[in-house]
């Protein structure tokens, strides 16, 4: 909390710094365009649901409703959001034995083969789904609805809605699975989704919004370098240890990903950006944001045994409130409605964006929930060389020497990382069978 005050208060200053440098007359700037304000507006709409349910989750805590509450149907809803559901285990007094509800075997005792597979599998369902998604978002936002040679067309502008409606059917397909296939005991209070939601939220704003104020060179180091952040904020969020192997194999990505993207043709046509105060402080919230989005999931993954689908439900719910409060505030609802009905065209496209953003999500949670964050981070950061290299092969654009080399790094990181947790897994069962001959 104090580090997101902080990153607000950084915001503010170089924000009003730098609307005191613009060089432009008050009637070409209006105060809605003041990305500050419009990131005021945000938080005080998401305030509305944030500072009553702290109160109310304090009060309730403090009081201990969940040793007096009522068998009501109301009663149970407030206990399974505040304090969730204990789990049932058989424990022997003062033996200190228990024996939870496990979960699934351990991945090392998986054949190889059979968890390559599954990972190509994570990895190949991400890159289709993400890749389609970003084609169909792009054109969304940048081409004219009811464009013809005797009227002007109108581009749809507001980004919040398209979150709102790709969050509702995900929460709606999760939901579905949930009712219809069996799942484990769920034991995690509703209230802890709320914080990744919010996280998923402020990153994407974050990245939007730097996009206006950074160079391009500059947003694709950042973005290459994602693998390192997620792993610091592994330690913070679930006092992770990482293995040697591991740091070096994340800078091996970092760097083989940002000398091909570097050498790429978007720098050419990028040269006019310039990077200021506020796209750097953005930046790093953005990072900061979508790395504590991951390892907080897998945190949650890890400490109560939930499914993916769960996991998908909880946080699509909380993700859907958010954004519907903020877009009734805001007018958002009434507007995008009326330019549904100017142009028709415009709700088959937002319908399939969802879909993608949908089963993008089913192969997200599932990934993390399986082999952890920091995989996850991984397989997402390969996904940008790898739609730049999909666009070299289709439209011709050529690959340098720099570039070629910078794939090579990168495939040399994965497959050093693959032999290392190998060599590690044998190690450990190794280790294990010695242990139980003696």
């Amino acid at each position: 909390m104090r580090l997101f005050v902080i990153f607000i208060a950084l915001l503010g200053v170089s924000a009003l710094q730098e609307a005191g440098n613009r060089s432009v007359t008050p009637t070409s700037w209006e105060w809605s365009d003041f990305w500050l304000l419009r990131l005021l507006v945000n938080l005080l709409g998401y305030a509305t649901i944030f500072i009553p349910g702290y109160l109310i989750i304090r009060y309730l805590r403090r009081t201990k409703y969940n040793e007096t509450a009522s068998p009501g149907k109301l009663q149970k809803l407030a206990v399974l959001c505040v304090f969730g559901k204990e789990q049932h285990v058989s424990l022997e007094e003062g033996s200190g034995k228990s024996t939870p509800s496990s979960p699934s075997p351990s991945k090392s005792e998986e054949p190889l083969f059979k968890s390559a597979v599954r990972l190509v599998s994570c990895f190949a369902g991400l890159q289709i789904s993400y890749l389609t998604w970003g084609v169909l978002q792009e054109r969304i936002m940048t081409i004219e609805y009811g464009y013809s040679e005797d009227q002007p067309g109108e581009f749809f502008k507001d980004s919040q809605f398209l979150v709102f409606v790709n969050r509702i059917l995900a929460f709606m397909i999760a939901l579905l699975v949930v009712f219809f296939r069996p799942q484990p005991p769920h034991t995690a209070p509703l209230y802890k989704y709320s914080f990744s939601s919010f996280s998923n939220i402020m990153s994407s704003w974050c990245q939007y919004e730097a996009l206006k104020f950074v160079s391009f060179p500059t947003q694709v180091l950042a973005k290459a370098s994602k693998v390192i952040p997620v792993m610091l904020m592994g330690k913070v969020v679930s006092k992770k240890t990482y293995q040697y192997h591991e740091y070096v194999t994340a800078l091996m990505i970092s760097v083989g990903l940002s000398m091909f993207l570097l050498t790429s043709g978007d720098v050419t046509r990028h040269r006019d950006s310039v990077t200021t105060t506020s796209g750097l402080i953005m930046l790093v919230g953005y990072m900061l944001f979508d790395s504590f989005t991951s390892n907080w999931q897998d945190e949650l993954f890890h400490k109560y045994k939930m499914s993916s689908i769960q996991m998908m439900a909880g946080v699509n719910m909380f993700s859907c409130l958010l954004t519907s409060i903020s877009l009734i505030e805001q007018g958002g609802f009434i507007d995008s409605a009326a330019f549904m009905i100017r142009h028709p065209e415009f709700l088959f496209d937002a319908i399939i964006l969802s879909i993608c953003s949908a089963v993008g999500q089913l192969f997200i949670f599932y990934t993390i929930s399986q082999y952890g964050a920091v995989v996850f981070v991984i397989i997402m950061t390969i996904r940008q060389g790898f739609a730049i290299l999909l666009s070299c092969v289709i439209y011709g654009h050529p690959v340098t020497v720099i570039g070629v080399l910078g794939i090579l790094v990168i495939f040399a990181a994965l497959f050093l990382r693959i032999y290392a947790s190998h060599r590690q897994r044998l190690l450990k069962r190794a280790a294990a069978s010695a242990g139980s001959k003696i």
